[in-house]
């Protein structure tokens, strides 16, 4: 008993801190200790720390190279130039510029995780927003929302599908087959209702603040990304962890800027987020510790078996609801292992409820509370109000047709 309570308190401690940050400090400063603690008091043991180490050391490594690939094309320029022709196409017509952010979100998510759109995408479209003299809102909270429902469609576009995507047992390319019907039914959800909700944002005439001319696409870093999701294609069917592909895009792009001076090593490293890939250790191994001592049982109750429609959209409620209760990160950890013996369909569904489900809070991934932070930068206040309102308009539709989407897709091309 005093183990189980001393897992779910470091657990809560853990989470509480990485939304609050108090001091600034980073999530690290909390989880590691966190995670220290419930292994010298016992509530985990070494073997099973060892495992949960096993299993996320090449998530993390793919993580590490992911964030430095983005850093490095944001360096070059891709960001700024995605925005400038978002802006052209726009025509300063606030309804074009909003489809815009959403194809663009939407590809950028997928192809270089949903931390790429958060970062580095947000402040470009606050940028192409103002230059176009159009009201923000409607467009920043796409790109709050697309980093989670967008991040549906590869294995590396959310740090929840690498840790699910093993435990799938499905290749890199029929993870992208089944998830894309799910995907596209999601976002066209979403765009359907911000189109409703933001009217009067986006028939609000604009007050353009000048011109800019389009800047040069930069080549060498859309065929790198190119090659690189090629390269996770092929790694996956031969074998090779993902991961590597991933690491060797970042390496093509480092040595090109290092050897131009475009960046420096220390910046580099920097870009990897050392401190925020500690923090996604430790919170497995607090994660592991409350699952082992009891919430492993109860969530295994609540979880339907098999992979019916019924079950299918079960599951995907249930990993909603616990990913805005303890984010979604403690959640894919504590779901995929008990959906992983009723077949890939089920692991699929709860990466639907812990991708989807966050848009319905502040606390439901870690991506909407850095979204927040950065709109705040931005002089952007985000009303708790408006938020839940828009999460409760989209996170049950969308939810709902992702579902019968990866049901469809399940029996016309299994598994």
């Amino acid at each position: 008993m005093l183990q189980e309570s001393l897992s779910v308190a470091a657990l809560v401690v853990v989470l509480v801190c990485a939304v609050v940050r108090p001091f600034r400090w980073p999530e690290a400063a909390f989880a590691v200790p966190a995670a220290a603690l419930v292994v010298a008091t016992g509530a985990i043991g070494p073997t099973a720390v060892g495992e949960e180490a096993a299993r996320l050391g090449p998530v993390i490594g793919f993580l590490a190279a992911v964030l430095v690939l983005a850093k490095l094309c944001d360096d070059e320029g891709l960001f700024h130039a995605c925005g400038t022709w978002m802006a052209r196409w726009a025509h300063r017509r606030p309804r074009r510029l909003l489809g815009a952010v959403f194809g663009l979100a939407s590809t950028i998510t997928a192809a270089l995780s949903l931390d790429a759109t958060v970062v580095l995408l947000t402040p470009v479209v606050f940028a192409t927003a103002a230059r176009m003299g159009a009201r923000p809102k409607p467009h920043a909270y796409a790109s709050a929302h697309l980093s989670n429902t967008a991040s549906l469609l590869l294995p590396v576009s959310n740090l929840t599908n690498l840790l699910a995507f093993t435990a799938t047992g499905l290749t890199f390319t029929r993870f992208a087959l089944l998830m894309t019907l799910p995907w596209l039914a999601a976002i066209a959800v979403e765009y359907a209702v911000f189109r409703r909700f933001f009217a009067a944002d986006l028939d609000a005439p604009t007050h353009p603040a000048g011109t800019e001319e389009p800047p040069e696409l930069p080549l060498f870093a859309l065929v790198t990304v190119a090659a690189t999701l090629a390269g996770f294609a092929v790694a996956s069917a031969i074998g090779i962890d993902p991961a590597w592909a991933a690491a060797t895009g970042a390496t093509v792009m480092a040595v090109r800027a290092l050897a131009r001076r475009h960046t420096t090593p220390t910046a580099i490293v920097r870009s990897a987020a050392l401190p925020f890939l500690a923090f996604v250790l430790a919170l497995g191994i607090v994660v592991r510790a409350v699952v082992d001592n009891g919430l492993g049982d109860a969530l295994g109750a609540a979880l339907p078996d098999g992979t019916s429609l019924p079950a299918l959209l079960g599951i995907a409620a249930l990993a909603a609801l616990l990913a805005n209760l303890i984010n979604n990160l403690p959640a894919v950890l504590a779901l995929v292992p008990l959906a992983a013996p009723s077949g890939p369909g089920a692991v699929l569904a709860v990466l639907l409820g812990v991708n989807i489900g966050p848009n319905l809070t502040y606390a439901g991934s870690l991506a909407t509370l850095l979204w927040r932070s950065i709109a705040h930068r931005h002089d952007h206040d985000v009303e708790l109000k408006e938020f839940t309102l828009l999460g409760l308009l989209t996170v049950p539709a969308a939810l709902l047709a992702s579902v019968l989407a990866l049901w469809a897709s399940l029996a016309a091309i299994g598994t």
